[in-house]
């Protein structure tokens, strides 16, 4: 038996196996991150799509409001603004003012007829 005698290393995790696992998971949920669900063709719903589904759907509206005909025009909101920095500098070169720019935000309007069917549709940006 000799003292000192040193077994070979294992296969691990470490070194271009550990790289190339992450790379690979990270690539997946990259992939997972950028998937998004698939667009409505809202002017096939026209004539179909109700307002209870639409609240089944989004909940109850953001705004709402209806006509003397029995029109109800609904809003929600389908994409929020968020705060945006931008950084200026002025003829100083120690001055930076800092200014808070709102972004827009996007609501999708329907129109529903006095029945409840969706009579119209289209995106507002506020």
């Amino acid at each position: 038996m000799k003292w000192g005698h040193h077994s070979p290393k294992p296969v691990g995790w470490g070194g271009p196996a550990l790289r190339a696992c992450v790379l690979v998971v990270g690539l997946g949920l990259l992939l997972l991150g950028c998937a998004t669900t698939p667009k409505i063709n809202w002017d096939a719903r026209v004539g179909q799509y109700t307002f209870d589904q639409a609240v089944l759907d989004y909940g109850p509206p953001d705004k709402s409001a209806k006509l003397t005909d029995g029109t109800q025009v609904c809003e929600w909101l389908a994409q929020r603004g968020y705060p945006r920095t931008a950084v200026f500098s002025a003829m100083h070169p120690h001055w930076i003012q800092y200014y808070e720019l709102p972004s827009s935000e996007t609501f999708l309007r329907l129109t529903f007829d006095p029945a409840g069917k969706l009579k119209a549709w289209k995106k507002v940006t506020k």
